[in-house]
């Protein structure tokens, strides 16, 4: 062991004269640790709050856009939808219709985002469509008249809508007749309730087939507005996008889900900062507990320090052992602070003791997800705080003179 460690561990733990200097390093200890614990939990419940926000936008979107700003330039979209299935890190592919439409029933009316989709490519695309409350992609499958419509829970329920209701959708393009143009209203049955989680798509959104979508805006056959796709990494979509826009061209254009959610998930990155910097002052009051203890060590130990120096230790002997004391108190409780960030951490994500009220939040319970990056930040934050609060007393330690040290002893 090396002389200024064996020093360092033994100017903490053999204190039995100097209880008051021992016990303020037990509380920089437990200042450390309870600021590491906290930001371990505080930040799981953030990376699982976003996770799970991201999950739901891409359970009802896909991770990247294929659109054209000519819609005819996709007519033909079933080669189209190869070529972008065959792209690299491309894992589904599938063409969509986009409309705002007018939804009536005998419970109201309500405004409705209606989604024209290929039930034999959507369902490995929109993940949602996977995850029904009754009915499905099967129910809208079926060659019915009239056509079915997939809508969500919450729309249901404020509509008084289940299974093989009756709605009729009225889309803005209308029809001409006798009288001058008629919304075109048409006929469909409730084939499928979905949950998202998320009140606005839960209330606003809806699914029917392509041809149905055609037929209410009076469309020819083979419009589409664009083709959604999934690709392997979603960390990487921005990048897919990037290299499938150069293998298509104009005036086909790629959009990704981090473009066109950048403000939502920038302000959730901002909130992220916020509560970092918040909780490490924690760690940072800490710190100068450990300024504090190894200020009044020094003070204490000055005798010490002056004979260790007249029998041939070096300024900057003194200086690392003063530093690694401070340096064994940030690593003793960033170690103490993970034990317990973590373990509550895992008890959170397993037993969900902390519950939501289900009418305020998309969740009924904490979520939780460990980025092991995140903790190896905090514990780095911790460490280097408690190193620089070492850096004053040590000087000082390294500055005293032996002769006037021991002059009056």
């Amino acid at each position: 062991m090396r002389f200024e460690l064996f020093m360092a561990l033994r100017y903490l733990f053999s204190r039995r004269k100097q209880t008051f200097i021992y016990v303020i390093s037990l509380m920089s200890i437990f200042g450390v640790a309870l600021g590491v614990g906290a930001l371990v939990v505080t930040l799981g419940v953030y990376n699982g709050f976003t996770t799970d926000i991201r999950d739901k936008i891409l359970g009802v979107n896909a991770h990247a856009l294929v659109m054209s700003f000519r819609p005819e330039a996709l007519d033909n979209h079933a080669a189209l939808v190869d070529v972008v299935r065959a792209s690299r890190d491309v894992t589904g592919a599938t063409p969509f219709l986009y409309t705002e439409v007018m939804l009536s029933a005998p419970g109201g009316a309500k405004g409705l985002v209606l989604r024209g989709i290929d039930p034999d490519s959507a369902g490995s695309v929109l993940t949602i469509l996977s995850r029904m409350l009754e009915g499905g992609l099967d129910e809208l499958k079926k060659d019915s008249m009239p056509p079915g419509i997939i809508v969500g829970k919450e729309l249901a329920r404020r509509l008084g809508l289940g299974l093989g209701s009756r709605v009729n959708l009225l889309s803005p393009s209308g029809e001409k007749s006798s009288t001058g143009f008629a919304p075109r209203i048409r006929p469909f049955k409730v084939a499928g309730v979905f949950q998202t989680g998320m009140f606005e798509y839960d209330n606003t959104l809806g699914f029917v087939t392509l041809p149905a979508a055609r037929e209410l805006l009076g469309l020819p056959a083979g419009r589409i507005s664009g083709i959604e796709l999934t690709v392997a990494d979603l960390d990487k979509a921005d990048h897919v996008a990037e290299r499938l826009q150069q293998e298509l061209g104009p005036p086909l254009y790629v959009r990704h889900w981090m473009e066109m959610n950048a403000n939502l998930f920038a302000a959730l990155k901002l909130e992220k900062i916020g509560m970092f910097l918040v909780l490490a002052m924690v760690v940072l009051i800490a710190s100068f507990s450990i300024v504090t203890s190894l200020v009044m060590l020094v003070m204490e130990k000055t005798r010490d320090i002056a004979i260790l120096m007249s029998m041939g230790a070096t300024r900057g002997m003194i200086r690392r052992i003063f530093m690694l004391q401070g340096t064994i108190i940030g690593v003793v409780g960033t170690a103490f602070g993970y034990a317990l960030g973590i373990t509550l951490a895992l008890l959170l994500k397993e037993y969900q003791f902390i519950k939501l009220p289900q009418g305020v939040y998309a969740l009924d319970h904490l979520p939780v997800l460990l980025n092991p990056l995140d903790i190896a930040i905090v514990g780095g934050s911790a460490m280097l705080l408690a190193f620089l609060a070492t850096i004053y007393p040590a000087c000082q330690a390294a500055r005293l003179q032996p002769a006037e040290a021991l002059r009056y002893e």
